[in-house]
């Protein structure tokens, strides 16, 4: 496998942005989520304003406070992970990172503390 080939085919959607939020890269499955906006059309568009109201409130301010945003969502009948995270070069902010993983409906959950006792 070629140099970071595996970015563009892995199954959950990545996309990341810069410090400014302008989308510097994502995979075949973020272009797939995004097609209804443009797919890979978006590149080089800012992320940040591609939100509207308590979203935009919120992407704004992980743009400032560098904190990891995580929640699910439930979309087309399929429910996601969504995790929002920075990313640093050199010790400075350098944007953000924006994976979507596809949940099953019946997931497994397992207390690894609860081994240990």
């Amino acid at each position: 496998m070629s140099k970071n080939t595996w970015f563009k085919t892995f199954p959950g959607a990545l996309m990341v942005t810069d410090k400014d939020g302008k989308i510097i890269n994502m995979n075949d499955p973020s272009a797939e989520n995004y097609k209804k906006d443009g797919g890979y059309d978006l590149l080089g568009t800012n992320a940040i304003m591609c939100h509207q109201g308590p979203s935009l409130k919120k992407i704004e301010e992980l743009y400032q406070s560098h904190e990891i945003n995580t929640y699910t969502i439930s979309k087309d009948g399929k429910k996601k992970l969504i995790y929002q995270a920075p990313y640093f070069e050199n010790g400075e902010f350098a944007g953000m990172v924006e994976l979507s993983l596809p949940l099953p409906d019946m997931m497994p959950h397992y207390d690894r503390d609860a081994t240990k006792k």
